[in-house]
């Protein structure tokens, strides 16, 4: 099998990827053949500052469109596919954005916002984070935030959220809820990371699951290859069921050691929540977001079937999206 070959004529969406944008960093995009990302725009910021970000994101549309375009829809990456550019789909990792307005909801979705978190690692008027020392679980405002993405067709991500609040939003949610950046807790014990029990409960409703290739949730750590990537997946594969798995690289090009302080710490300044430091290590072989074609060699490598990888690769994402974003 041709790996470059199915490369270059999947369908490829990653689930998550959170890099320092700039134009480097769409032509890394680009040279990978990814068809589409959910991009984050907003993690810690408040109504004004996720506003300046999406402005600069509109902006980004008008310089870079020879290499990215905005998608709202499945139709939307079928495409910029067809157009040879990298799909824009924009996404929040957390509600801090909506502040106490639900009527806000609607105007970010207007412009584009089409997933979104409802905690980052820690406690807000939403529910409890994963890193929260007390599982709080969900909030009545939480029922009622979902209840509002649900009408108007956002996807409820929820990567970073404490368990019983994640559990409690999957059997509140008339909609699918995602995983759209995790790894399996069973093949590592870490906070971030997700049980079968867990991984199982969202899929059984409907739901989907973004494998994170991020070494810090791998055992491997920092020596993570390509190969442990791929055989997380088939861990996830066992747990889920192929149809439900998809790419959530977690991507962090060109960010700083200042980015990643911000992001451990609660509320972006408060007490550190997480207590890693410094920046996350790159896949060996990953280094970029060029690399792309690397993980679907692997594939190759592991005696994928063709209809696997391009399931993987992007055809499962495509039909979730389908549903979860009209």
């Amino acid at each position: 099998m041709d790996a470059q070959a199915l490369h270059a004529s999947s369908i490829v969406v990653d689930g998550l990827v959170v890099s320092r944008w700039s134009r480097e960093v769409f032509e890394a995009m680009h040279r990978g053949g990814l068809t589409a990302a959910n991009c984050t725009c907003s993690i810690w910021e408040g109504l004004r500052d996720t506003m300046i970000n999406l402005a600069r994101w509109k902006q980004a549309f008008v310089d870079h469109a020879d290499l990215i375009v905005q998608v709202r829809s499945a139709e939307d990456i079928r495409q910029a596919k067809a157009s040879g550019r990298v799909g824009i789909l924009l996404g929040w990792q957390n509600t801090s954005a909506i502040e106490d307005r639900l009527d806000l909801l609607p105007l970010f979705k207007d412009m584009g916002v089409g997933v979104i978190q409802l905690t980052y690692n820690t406690q807000n008027l939403v529910g409890s984070g994963c890193w929260e020392e007390h599982n709080g679980g969900l909030s009545g405002f939480g029922r009622e935030v979902i209840d509002a993405m649900n009408r108007l067709g956002m996807l409820v991500d929820l990567s970073h959220v404490g368990a019983r609040t994640a559990s409690e939003a999957i059997a509140h949610s008339r909609r699918p809820c995602a995983y759209t950046h995790v790894a399996p807790r069973g093949a590592f014990d870490h906070p971030r990371n997700k049980s079968d029990a867990q991984l199982r409960e969202i899929v059984e409703r409907g739901g989907f699951v973004g494998v994170a290739t991020y070494p810090p949730f791998m055992k491997t750590g920092a020596a993570t290859t390509l190969a442990d990537c791929v055989e997380m997946f088939e861990y996830m594969i066992d747990v889920c069921g192929e149809a439900n798995v998809g790419i959530g690289t977690d991507f962090t090009q060109g960010q700083d050691e200042a980015f990643f302080d911000w992001l451990r710490q609660d509320k972006g300044y408060a007490r550190r929540a997480n207590p890693g430091r410094g920046c996350a290590p790159f896949v060996r072989g990953m280094e970029t977001l060029a690399d792309y074609p690397r993980l679907t060699q692997a594939m190759v490598e592991r005696g994928w079937s063709e209809r696997r990888i391009r399931a993987l690769l992007g055809e499962n994402w495509l039909r979730f999206l389908g549903e979860s974003l009209s």
